[in-house]
C-alpha cells in the first residue's frame, strides 16, 4: 500500500534543488526497519597485504532502503572493505554476503545485485551519454528492447534525456555524475556503492545530486552504500559505521553518534589560553584542548553554564561561543584527526595527473 508519504512524482533532476533542510528530512522519510534478515551481512571480515593487516575482522549489517554511511580517514581501511564487498577483492579471511550472496563463492550474482558509482570518471567521453549506458546494458546482458526502454527511463530520471546523443565531453562535471548514477542503476541494482559521490562539484550541483539520491531511495527502495568526506552529507545517512586503523570504533545513527561528543561544544578564546584551561578543569572537571589559537571543550547545557564560565575564567575572554556537536566533533573524538577537505582535493590532483599522463 502507498502511504500518504511515499506518493511523490516521478524522480527527476528539479530546476531547484531541495533545501538542506528538505534534505534532512527526506532522509528521515522512509527510514529502513532495523532488524530481520540484512541485505548486507558482514561477520569478521579480514584483509591483509604481507604483513599489513588493512581490514581487521569487522562485522556489521545493513539494511534494505538504508542509506548507510562509511566514514574513515585516509587508509582507514573504509576503500579496502568496500572492495571486498564488490568483489574486486578477496577477502583473507571472515565472510560476507550481499543479497544473500556470498561475496567469495558467488561473486557473478553478487555483482548483478550492485551498481556502482566510483570515485574516479568511468564514463567513455568519446561516445555520447546513450552510447554509455548502451554498452552497460550489454555487459549486464539486456535484452535490447529492455535496454532501450531502461535507458530512455534513466536519461529522464536524471534530466539528461535533451543530451543523450551529445558526447560525454562536453558534459559538465555536474552531468557526468548524474549519467554515472543512471549507468549504475540501468540493470536495476538492489544495493547502489557511491564512493565520494559529489567530490569536486560546487555546492549548487551537490544540492541538485542528493535531492535525487534521496528521492531514488524512497521510491525505488534501493539500499545506498556511501562514503563521503563532506560531513554535512553524512548527516542524511540512516546509520553511519566509522572505521579507524581497519577497525570500527562507532556505528549508529548520526545523532546517537553525537551524543559521543559529551555535549556541547564550547570555542573561546582568552589572553592566556594556559591558565583559563586550567581553571575550566578546576571548576568544571572537563578538559579544554587548544585548537587553532582557540581552547575547546564539551559540555552538557553549555548556553546555561557561559555565564559562570565567564565568571570562573580570570585572563581576558576576547570570543565565546557554544554549538551543538557536528559529526566532526565526532570524527576527531572517535579518530583523533579530521577529515579534511584539502586531503580530498590533493588526492584528486593525483589523479588528475595520473589520467592525463595515461
Amino acid at each position: 500500500m502507498t502511504t500518504e508519504k511515499q506518493a511523490r512524482p516521478d524522480v527527476s533532476m528539479l530546476d531547484t534543488p531541495l533545501s538542506t533542510a528538505e534534505l534532512a528530512e527526506a532522509a528521515a522519510m522512509a527510514t529502513p526497519q532495523f532488524g530481520g534478515a540484512a541485505i548486507i551481512h558482514v561477520e569478521g571480515l579480514r584483509r591483509t597485504f604481507g604483513k599489513i593487516e588493512a581490514v581487521k575482522g569487522i562485522s556489521f549489517d545493513v539494511y534494505a532502503g538504508e542509506v548507510f554511511g562509511f566514514l574513515g580517514p585516509n587508509g582507514a581501511g573504509k576503500s579496502t572493505t568496500i572492495n571486498m564487498l564488490c568483489t574486486l577483492l578477496k577477502p583473507t579471511a571472515g565472510k560476507a554476503t550481499l543479497a544473500g550472496y556470498d561475496i567469495s563463492r558467488e561473486r557473478s550474482r553478487v555483482r548483478e545485485a550492485i551498481g556502482l558509482v566510483f570515485q574516479d570518471p568511468s564514463l567513455d567521453d568519446r561516445l555520447t551519454a546513450d552510447e554509455n549506458l548502451r554498452f552497460h546494458a550489454a555487459i549486464y546482458g539486456l535484452p535490447a528492447s529492455v535496454s532501450h526502454e531502461r535507458r530512455e527511463s534513466m536519461l529522464k530520471m536524471v534530466d539528461l534525456y535533451d543530451r543523450k546523443d551529445h558526447l560525454v565531453r562536453t558534459f559538465s562535471g555536474g552531468m557526468k555524475r548524474r549519467l554515472e548514477i543512471a549507468r549504475g542503476l540501468l540493470h536495476y541494482p538492489r544495493v547502489l556503492f557511491l564512493d565520494e559521490p559529489t567530490i569536486g562539484l560546487d555546492p549548487q550541483t551537490r544540492l541538485h545530486l542528493w535531492s535525487y539520491i534521496l528521492t531514488l531511495r524512497q521510491q525505488k527502495q534501493i539500499t545506498i552504500f556511501l562514503t563521503t568526506h563532506y560531513m554535512d552529507e553524512a548527516e542524511y545517512c540512516n546509520r553511519i559505521a566509522v572505521i579507524d586503523h581497519g577497525e570500527i570504533v562507532a556505528l549508529d545513527t548520526p545523532e546517537r553518534l553525537k551524543d559521543l561528543v559529551g555535549g556541547d561544544v564550547i570555542r573561546m578564546t582568552t589572553s592566556d589560553n594556559a591558565a583559563a584551561a586550567r581553571q575550566i578543569q578546576a571548576h568544571f572537571g572537563v578538559e579544554a584542548r587548544q585548537e587553532k589559537g582557540d581552547l575547546v571543550f564539551e559540555i552538557a547545557s553549555g548556553e546555561e553554564l557561559v555565564p559562570r564560565i565567564v565568571e570562573q575564567v580570570t585572563p581576558r575572554i576576547a570570543s565565546i561561543s557554544v554549538r551543538r556537536p557536528t559529526l566532526d566533533d565526532v570524527f576527531i573524538k572517535l579518530t583523533g584527526r579530521e577529515i579534511r577537505e584539502e586531503e580530498a582535493d590533493t588526492k584528486e590532483r593525483l589523479r588528475g595527473r595520473m589520467r592525463r599522463r595515461m
